[in-house]
């Protein structure tokens, strides 16, 4: 299930006053999101189906792992059997959930090299013993990462090295009781409204187009709230080119938090430790620390190739003559490891001591996990045309939705920059042929897809997460006849008037897991006003389907449901 956390979505709108829905609206929704991997699956979507049915509902958007429909086995395929017959039964259509590539782990799933690759330029090697081994260049370090030095400020409190310090003697403290190693730690407590921060910051000269890992160990006391405790990496201009939300508890002894980077073209970076809007409990930070890295999280397929060259001659390797294949065996998408050494062959060319400038392009995940897949590597477009043929058979649906939402990746491969193409050009591309996989299958259906990668009132601008280039004008590149599925609430109005002054049809995406019904009472308030508005879907992402009842009666008054 998608995290919408970012936005505030879940904030109530009051409707205006004497308001009633106006129109009736031919698609009315629920989404249900099934792994379809146990029977009590099929039992919920059973219940939920009643319910909707009941309520004046006419469909499903079914999240039920179908990236990978060819690869599930027979007791799958047999659930969902059984959740084809079960909507048949209350009269709701299903329209099947596909094509995900900013969450890209389907796809990752035949071939993790898929992943959307970052950039590394002349990183160095050493050839040593038979083995070409990464050295950093230059070495990068933390000043004072151990918080061991001190000023004579703020009663001893104020460090040395660093650029921020959230109020030196009254929120962070040095502290030479509590530490996991050295003489002192860096302790973070009575948080203040209205923030609640407490942090350190440090500017750290880097290379640009290199790969850097940044450590930090952390105990944690009765800290709230969950997840106060960050690392972030930030540009001059605020550009966070490390999205990275750590697992830390409430209350934990001393754990290491790793974070990775890739420096893009910046030779500055800001970095971040600390506590985020905390409002209890306490934070000690020790060893905070950078370096950077060489290969992990390599990825090997014709769109990220691997280049090994001597520093001090006009020589370019060749991998298989000079030095074995290189594959990160982990390729976890985590900066936890290292990545391989190159390994040279018997009858090398490359001379003992010889320095080497690798290129190379690597993966990394965003937030808890999320991997973009690449839009220009021919093999995603194979994988996905297998898996919406077997959709195809499997449940023959007259309507398809695209997860094409919150892609934070793209445009940094070679696949990708071969092209020319703008990053707003490669998605419209993507999706383009997205449609044609499906059209292809069946010539009438209808496609529905997200809004977010398309809005400029959402995502579709430039510096969105780790893509390389602009998303802005992707809505120029799409076929005229999507369904736009529009889902940020707090710009509906704008989305959906964009989405329809551009001619396209829309549907909104409502409630997002609130008490109440204000949410999709907002979205038909401005349904109603909004030319080719079609329909409105009941959308939880936390599986709490109370208020479907509710919700079904308010969006199918107008449909004659009483």
């Amino acid at each position: 299930m998608h995290r919408r956390s970012f936005l505030s979505i879940g904030a109530a709108a009051a409707a205006r006053p004497g308001w009633a829905q106006a129109r009736d609206y031919p698609l009315r929704w629920v989404y249900v999101s099934r792994s379809l991997a146990k029977d009590s699956d099929v039992q919920d979507i059973r219940k939920i189906a009643l319910t909707a049915s009941q309520h004046g509902l006419n469909g499903i958007l079914l999240a039920a792992g179908l990236d990978n429909a060819r690869r599930k086995n027979l007791d799958y395929e047999a659930r969902l059997v059984q959740v084809k017959k079960i909507c048949q039964d209350h009269n709701l259509e299903i329209i099947p959930l596909i094509f995900s590539i900013g969450y890209g782990s389907a796809i990752l799933s035949y071939d993790r090299n898929l992943a959307e690759g970052l950039p590394v330029r002349d990183a160095l090697f050493v050839a040593r013993n038979g083995v070409a081994q990464f050295q950093p260049d230059p070495a990068v370090a933390i000043v004072n990462g151990g918080f061991e030095e001190a000023g004579s400020e703020y009663k001893g409190h104020k460090l040395k090295g660093f650029d921020l310090q959230d109020q030196p003697g009254e929120v962070s403290f040095i502290d030479r009781e509590v530490r996991r190693e050295g003489g002192a730690s860096l302790r973070l407590e009575n948080f203040r409204p209205p923030h609640g921060h407490g942090r350190v910051m440090q500017e750290v000269a880097i290379r640009p187009n290199r790969c850097y890992r940044v450590t930090c160990w952390v105990k944690t006391e009765g800290l709230e709230p969950k997840g106060a405790f960050r690392i972030m990496a930030l540009t001059r201009t605020g550009r966070e080119i490390a999205p990275f939300e750590p697992d830390v508890p409430a209350t934990a002894d001393w754990r290491k938090v790793v974070l990775g980077f890739n420096s893009m073209n910046f030779d500055k970076v800001r970095l971040y430790a600390g506590v985020w809007g905390g409002r209890g409990g306490k934070c000690w930070l020790d060893e905070l620390g950078i370096e950077e890295v060489g290969l992990a999280n390599v990825l090997r397929r014709p769109g990220t190739p691997l280049r090994v060259r001597s520093e001090a001659k006009d020589m370019v390797y060749e991998e298989g003559r000079d030095y074995a294949p290189v594959a990160d065996p982990r390729l976890s998408f985590e900066f936890d490891h290292d990545g391989p050494p190159i390994r040279l062959a018997f009858n090398t060319r490359i001379a003992e001591g010889e320095r080497l400038l690798v290129d190379y392009y690597h993966g990394m995940s965003v937030h808890h996990g999320q991997v973009t897949a690449c839009m220009s590597e021919p093999k995603v477009y194979e994988v996905m045309e297998e898996q919406a043929q077997r959709v195809q058979e499997l449940l023959q649906p007259a309507k398809f939705m695209f997860s094409m939402d919150e892609i934070r990746a793209g445009g940094s491969c070679e696949a990708c920059r071969k092209r020319g193409l703008s990053m707003a050009q490669i998605l419209g591309d993507c999706i383009t042929r997205q449609t044609g996989i499906v059209r292809k299958l069946n010539p009438k259906a209808e496609v529905f897809i997200w809004s977010d990668m398309l809005d400029p009132n959402h995502n579709a601008h430039g510096n969105y997460y780790l893509g390389d280039g602009d998303f802005t004008g992707s809505w120029n590149y799409i076929p005229k006849d999507l369904r736009i599925v529009c889902w940020y609430y707090e710009k509906r109005r704008e989305s959906l008037q964009f989405f329809s002054k551009l001619g396209y049809k829309t549907v909104a995406g409502a409630y997002y897991d609130g008490d109440t019904l204000d949410n999709p009472k907002g979205w038909l308030e401005e349904l109603d006003a909004t030319p080719g508005a079609s329909g409105i879907m009941y959308t939880t992402w936390r599986n709490k389907y109370e208020l479907l009842g509710p919700f079904g009666d308010l969006v199918s008054r107008g449909a004659g449901h009483p």
